[in-house]
């Protein structure tokens, strides 16, 4: 199985993930929320037919929801989140992997389905990207590292999208896009979920 998926995570700690939804609800409610959403991300990658990575923040967490027998854990590596996944894309690439997809932990609206799409995609193109409603990307994936696609860019912004299409056009590579979905940052985006509902059917 030459596929890989990379999943760009948090280490789950209070006061320390998704602090513009923090913002509106709290450290203790937005941790819940992260935690949730870090058990839908295991469900939805663990079903797709690839090779499993996940990078976390500052380091590895042993025996949490992402199986220790079924991900490969590392620790994200670089000054910026462009490095940090140009590194991760980097150490996969030299274990032998072919096609390598990154996502985050950000997106309610990502399916098993759409991953699959994306790896399919990778076969025709040099670049498959998921573009974000907030001009930014929820998925990147290449078949070999092309560094510029990660250097130079305003990350965060909503120039981003059309930044790096920018790159890939200006290095003659192919792009394939998938279908525009939300990343869930702030309280407008989480308000458009189910999630707060689920956590008081069944609290973490």
């Amino acid at each position: 199985m030459e596929n890989a998926l990379i999943i760009f995570v948090r280490n789950s700690e209070k006061g320390k993930v998704k602090k513009r939804l923090a913002k509106s609800i709290g450290d203790e409610k937005t941790l819940e929320v992260y935690k949730y959403l870090l058990e839908y991300t295991k469900d939805i990658t663990i079903q797709c037919k690839c090779n499993l990575f996940v990078f976390y923040s500052h380091y590895i967490h042993i025996n949490d929801v992402f199986d220790d027998n079924v991900f490969s854990k590392h620790v994200q590596e670089g000054d910026d989140i462009g490095e940090r996944m140009m590194n991760a894309f980097k150490k996969v690439f030299d274990l032998g992997l072919k096609n390598i997809c990154i996502i985050g932990s950000d997106c309610y609206q990502l399916e098993t389905e759409i991953l699959n799409e994306a790896f399919e995609k990778l076969r025709q193109s040099d670049i498959v990207i998921g573009p974000a409603n907030d001009g930014g990307y929820y998925l990147v994936g290449m078949s070999k590292v092309y560094r510029d696609v990660f250097t130079n860019k305003d990350w965060g912004k909503t120039t981003l999208l059309n930044d790096t299409l920018e790159t890939i056009n200006t290095l003659g590579l192919t792009c394939s896009q998938l279908s525009q979905l939300n990343n869930l940052e702030d309280i407008d985006d989480l308000l458009q979920t189910d999630i707060l509902t689920k956590l008081e059917e069944e609290p973490l």
